[in-house]
């Protein structure tokens, strides 16, 4: 029993010395993952990335993409000052690239590293539209999701230690029984909802920043209503899912436009 009551204790130890209040969303999140652990590998992917694929330059999207990167990064900026956490990015080094693939996809790594695939411009089709999605993307990023995902993910294995070492004295027909439960259950109960929990956080930051940047965030709903009709309906359950279904995310886009219009007219825009 002392090894269980160890390994507990450990893990609450580095639940709570792990827990710091981000300056996004004003809440307290997990993080095992350091900014200077992070952001250095989180570089080297990116200029991995940016060799090895096609970067589109000198078009009218490039410029594009680039001028809405610099429109949401002063955005963010401005939002961080008035909080009094204008030393948060310091560590950001922004960079926005067109990169030539089908995928109707883009994403922002740790650090300001932002990448747009001319796929998705058929679904953004006007600068609101991608301004949207930058937006999204880089509210990932300014609320630590991938190192809160990275922890999650630690725990998530330390649990697994935890169910190994207390079944450790059965047949190892039930160990395998409990692993596979305790996979499904931490994948479905926690990870998944973790994920969607995300995406909907990302939402209404890139809402609000998008707004502070100068775009009508009913934009975003038009938007995000394009993408659910790629999909045909054809989609997984909710539950299985590391994103919330389109009507979900387009109903909450719609309670928390208010919300994002009321905080971009304090920065002077008004809509």
């Amino acid at each position: 029993m002392k090894k269980y009551a160890l390994l507990l204790t450990i893990f609450v130890l580095l639940i709570y010395s792990s827990c710091a209040t981000n300056p996004m969303t004003g809440k307290k999140t997990l993080n095992l993952v350091s900014n200077s652990e992070l952001f250095p590998a989180s570089f080297q992917q990116y200029g991995k990335f940016i060799k090895e694929n096609k970067v589109v330059q000198g078009t009218a999207e490039a410029k594009q993409v680039e001028n809405i990167g610099v429109k949401i990064k002063e955005a963010a900026e401005k939002y961080l000052n008035s909080v009094g956490q204008n030393q948060y990015l310091n560590d950001y080094r922004w960079e926005y690239k067109l990169v030539e693939s089908k995928d109707l996809n883009a994403w922002c790594l740790p650090g300001g590293k932002i990448v747009v695939y001319t796929g998705i411009l058929a679904v953004t089709k006007d600068e609101a539209g991608l301004a949207t999605v930058m937006a999204h993307e880089v509210a990932h990023a300014l609320a630590n999701h991938g190192a809160q995902r990275m922890s999650a993910s630690k725990l998530q294995g330390l649990g697994a230690v935890g169910v190994a070492l207390a079944t450790g004295g059965q047949s190892a027909e039930n160990q395998f029984l409990w692993q596979q439960l305790y996979g499904v259950g931490s994948q479905v109960g926690v990870m998944l909802p973790f994920s969607r929990a995300h995406e909907s956080e990302a939402d209404q930051i890139g809402l609000t920043l998008m707004a502070i940047a100068g775009y009508n965030p009913q934009e975003a709903i038009a938007f995000w209503k394009r993408m659910a009709a790629q999909s045909g309906g054809k989609t997984q359950p909710e539950f299985m899912s590391t994103h919330p279904s389109d009507a979900t995310r387009v109903a909450n886009l719609q309670n928390l436009v208010p919300q994002a219009k009321a905080m971009a007219a304090k920065f002077g825009k008004i809509y």
